[in-house]
């Protein structure tokens, strides 16, 4: 049964598009091929013509958009016109179009596009709409909407066909103007502190800024093979050390790494850089800005993220990667004083130790990582985190084990992390030999040594303090979505066999 239920689909589908086909054929043999048609000037949309429906009323508009429903098919007939700000109904009549423009317009199907120039008013029944007095097909639709009562509704299918997605789904475009919004308001608040807005390459002969796995293309003219970056922390403090104080930077960000809802090989993140600042001021920094989207965007500071209740008013703790662990797990690691015993105390709490260096930083890391990271709900700062998992932070004057680094968690997940910059050019090349090392191990080819960043330091950079942030989960967090993918308009997907 259902395999004979699915034939019928098909035979459907095949019907539908040799209908539209001919019907395109038949159009293009009269001379009225839609797909000739360069511009049609737009007056007002459908949100504008209700929100001004009493001045506009009995005016003439122009308006464009693609048709969603059509009901009636006498001598009347109801359209329902979608375009970027909404819906709105077209009233067509025979008596005010003509017999022969009418009959046209009855032959158009759901999902073409159209031009129409009418005026504005109000139905019997009170629906604001336009009369329509010249109907002008813009574009043929070949392939049929998904139909009105299911729609499309199959995740994988919505990602891969955006485009479907956002006609059928309007409350998908919510998703990205806050995402637009939220960028904007960005760029305005760093503008806004005297920040400027630099572009850094994507392309590089070395990866380093991060640990992560690069992608590897390679260029043809100079015959080398190139990272895309994993990150534009080195380059940005170049420009600090060149006395650019205050930048930063909106790019993509390539790591070649695995997929799941809170990563995509491509993401969108900020990098920023102030002179003459710490850790603190970026925490500072990162919460107003977080706090402050939150209100300008949506009018509230309380959000539901991830099926918990999220408050960001402003006023978010700070606590300590140790002070964290040992609330949370009752081991003391700033009373442990060796690696090994360390290590044995993460073992005891039941932290996975197998694969990681066996040091007094990473045993506290890991411990923070497999038993606190989890029950962080609302916005939490965690600072002071090891200079084993930490190699281009400053070290803490108080405990040379510890830098002045936080990540900041928001319902288990990691919004941004930041530093006060190590601007030690010694220290910083005994960590990049280190880590540099310590990946050679393995099959990672990420953490080389940045020889060039070594030469800036040399000339010296001013302390500073930098935060790098996720737009993609500060949006997830926004917009209440679960996933990356309902954030990211064309998220990477496996190719379909």
């Amino acid at each position: 049964m259902a395999e004979q239920n699915r034939n019928n689909q098909e035979q459907d589908l095949s019907d539908i598009l040799r209908i539209r086909r001919e019907k395109l054929a038949a159009l293009q043999e009269e001379g009225k091929d839609p797909f000739q048609q360069t511009k049609f000037v737009v007056s007002h949309h459908a949100q504008d013509i209700k929100d001004n429906f009493d001045a506009l009323e009995n005016q003439e508009v122009t308006v464009a958009g693609r048709l969603m429903s059509k009901r009636g098919m006498g001598k009347v007939s109801f359209c329902d016109m979608q375009d970027k700000t909404g819906r709105i109904q077209l009233y067509a009549k025979r008596d005010d179009m003509g017999e022969e423009p009418y009959n046209y317009f009855k032959k158009y199907d759901i999902g073409d596009i159209v031009g129409v120039r009418g005026q504005v008013f109000r139905t019997q029944r009170g629906e604001m709409s336009v009369r329509c007095l010249e109907v002008t097909l813009l574009s043929k639709s070949l392939l049929p909407l998904p139909e009105k009562f299911h729609g499309l509704t199959d995740r994988e299918t919505r990602y891969r066909q955006r485009y479907v997605d956002l006609i059928v789904n309007p409350e998908v475009r919510r998703n990205f103007e806050i995402r637009s919004a939220f960028i904007k308001y960005l760029r305005n608040f760093l503008d806004n502190r005297g920040f400027m807005e630099v572009e850094t390459p994507v392309l590089n002969t070395i990866s380093g800024g991060a640990t992560a796995r690069p992608f590897i293309t390679h260029h043809n003219t100079l015959d080398i093979d190139m990272y895309m970056r994993i990150a534009t922390e080195l380059p940005l403090k170049r420009l600090i050390v060149g006395g650019m104080e205050r930048v930063y930077e909106v790019g993509r960000i390539f790591r070649n790494e695995g997929m799941d809802p809170k990563h995509n090989p491509e993401f969108t993140s900020v990098e920023l850089y102030q002179a003459y600042a710490d850790f603190n001021d970026m925490m500072d920094i990162f919460e107003e800005l977080l706090s402050g989207a939150a209100k300008e965007i949506l009018g509230t500071y309380q959000l539901s993220w991830q099926g918990e209740n999220i408050d960001l008013t402003p006023g978010w703790p700070r606590l300590a990667m140790h002070e964290a662990v040992k609330q949370y797990t009752g081991v003391d690691y700033m009373a442990i004083d060796s690696d090994e015993a360390a290590v044995a105390a993460a073992k005891a709490a039941g932290v996975d130790m197998d694969g990681v260096e066996p040091t007094w930083g990473h045993a506290l890391y890991e411990t923070f990582d497999q038993k606190v990271e989890s029950k962080l709900i609302q916005p939490t700062f965690i600072t002071m985190h090891p200079v084993d998992v930490s190699p281009l932070a400053k070290r803490s004057p108080k405990d040379p084990r510890l830098t002045e680094r936080f990540e900041l968690f928001i319902c288990r997940s990691e919004m941004g992390n930041a530093f006060s910059e190590l601007n030690d050019p010694i220290d910083q090349r005994q960590r990049f030999q280190k880590e540099v090392e310590a990946r050679a191990k393995g099959d990672d080819e990420a953490g080389m040594m940045d020889e060039d960043f070594l030469t800036a330091l040399e000339y010296g950079m001013p302390p500073t303090g930098g935060l790098g942030i996720g737009i993609d989960r500060c949006v997830m967090l926004l917009t209440g979505n679960d996933t990356i993918r309902e954030v990211i308009l064309f998220p990477t997907m496996k190719p379909l066999d």
